[in-house]
């Protein structure tokens, strides 16, 4: 089979391709006489509302397929592999780049290192450019592809070339103008390095990027996540509170400029300096509808504001909040340093209203890759194990339940970075472990289990009878 064509994994039940009679192993072989290079061709042809598919069947028979169907609407069919083609490891060697800075030892899909622009349009990740060639820029812009998330750092070219190692680095900022002219949407990131991108040349990028407005809708900037195997890289230090405090400082008077000009606060400083800085995050409006709550800006505030509004709406409820009122229960949270003061704060307050709840919030302390590493998506589970049973031995008490955000798990699975798994941690403390969503909401409901759950109502949170009383 060619690179060209592609393998039918799996067929859709109900979808298009049952009805046409496709079957897994067939091969997807054209599109309206267009060969597929990959998912974007893919997707792209697959649009229009009359196509023509040619199929190989597994014993050769081709078929030509005319199939009329709503615009936009899927064939129904999974391919062997999601982008139709093999993955774009990066290029460059980034004086910032967290998967240096892993141990040894670790599974080996942990150190791969993408940096594929399919990616970014399907899963959201951030590209630097450097492995794109002009056939691919001219494919984004005829297709409108968007929107396509970069990772800039710099907009000094000589500086993107030492900061990411790659001689073509600062040469490739010119896609940006591509993609502007084309009008194509981005999202751009900065993480940000002490005494090498900060500063003056921050402001020169966040000047520059500017420029790409409205098209560019967004820029977060992050500070560089610093492991303790950082043997032989760069040398970065940590920003002290006075100087993320500057770093905010600068970014917020560009927020009132781009807002005034253009309706959108479009730089944005990641929930991390905020913390670093000991300063209270921004108002809901300011975070132009969570553009980069991916990139860590705004997921503090959005934590919030759900959890406020979950806890509003129960007690809007007689029946509920008497019932909430009623729970008696102890259980143990679970989450980062970062996370700490605003797990703590809701723990405060809903036992504040519910005086039969006893809720315990630790900080996991990253002995696995330093203690600065404060998020807990890099909670380890063996991290995890040895401090809980540290309590324990002193004689806390962690209660039924031990709640943690679902983000320290590898997605869709009860793993640990680690590949420690959730069985091995309540095998090891003697209680139930449960990873919980990162919505304040989700919060709530995990607290009140197993006695309520809740339950999206026309993009509200409605509370149900649960589980317990099925």
């Amino acid at each position: 089979m060619n690179r060209n064509e592609h393998m039918v994994r799996e067929v859709i039940p109900g979808s298009i391709a049952e009805e046409m009679g496709i079957e897994a192993g067939d091969v997807i072989l054209s599109v309206n006489d267009n060969e597929i290079e990959d998912v974007f061709d893919y997707r792209y042809l697959m649009k229009d509302e009359y196509v023509e598919v040619l199929v190989r069947k597994a014993d050769g028979e081709e078929w030509l397929l005319e199939i009329d169907k709503d615009y936009d609407e899927e064939l129904g069919v999974e391919f062997e592999n999601d982008l139709m083609s093999g993955y774009r490891s990066c290029s460059n060697r980034c004086i910032f780049c967290f998967i240096d800075q892993m141990p040894p030892g670790m599974r080996e899909t942990l150190y791969f290192k993408d940096d594929d622009s399919r990616l970014s349009f399907l899963q959201g990740n951030y590209i630097t450019l450097t492995n794109m060639s002009e056939h691919d820029v001219e494919r984004i812009v005829k297709m409108q592809l968007a929107p396509i998330n970069i990772s800039v750092q710099t907009t000094n070219p000589d500086l993107r070339c030492k900061m990411l190692h790659n001689r073509f680095a600062g040469e490739k900022l010119q896609f940006l103008d591509r993609f502007y002219e084309g009008h194509v949407e981005m999202n751009g990131q900065i993480v940000c390095c002490k005494d090498v991108n900060d500063g003056e040349e921050l402001r020169r990028s966040i000047e520059d990027l500017m420029k790409y407005l409205p098209f560019m809708r967004s820029v977060s900037v992050v500070p560089a996540g610093l492991s303790k195997f950082r043997e032989g890289l760069y040398p970065l230090k940590l920003f002290t509170r006075k100087e993320a405090g500057q770093i905010i400082d600068m970014i917020e008077g560009y927020q009132r400029i781009c807002f005034d000009r253009y309706g959108l606060h479009f730089i944005h400083a990641s929930d991390e300096f905020y913390l670093l800085a000991e300063r209270d995050f921004p108002e809901e409006a300011r975070y132009d509808g969570y553009i980069q709550l991916e990139n860590g800006v705004g997921m503090m505030r959005l934590f919030w504001e759900e959890f406020s509004e979950a806890v509003r709406k129960l007690l809007k409820e007689p029946d509920y909040a008497e019932k909430w009122r009623k729970v008696k229960r102890t259980l143990t949270i679970a989450t980062g340093k970062l996370a700490f003061s605003i797990m703590r704060e809701a723990a405060e307050k809903m036992t504040e209203i519910c005086p039969g709840l006893t809720i315990h919030v630790h900080a996991i302390r990253n002995d696995f890759f330093g203690e600065t590493i404060t998020v807990a998506g890099l909670v380890t589970g063996q991290d995890l194990i040895a401090q809980m049973k540290e309590r324990q031995e002193a004689g806390a008490d962690l209660g039924d339940t031990l709640l943690i955000p679902c983000n320290m798990l590898r997605s869709g699975e009860q793993v640990f970075l680690d590949d420690v798994t959730v069985q091995d941690v309540e095998r090891a403390l003697g209680i139930s472990v449960k990873a919980v969503e990162s919505g304040g909401q989700d919060l709530v409901a995990a607290v009140l289990d197993p006695a309520y759950r809740m339950e999206r109502e026309n993009e509200n949170f409605v509370y149900v009878q649960g589980y317990a009383e099925k």
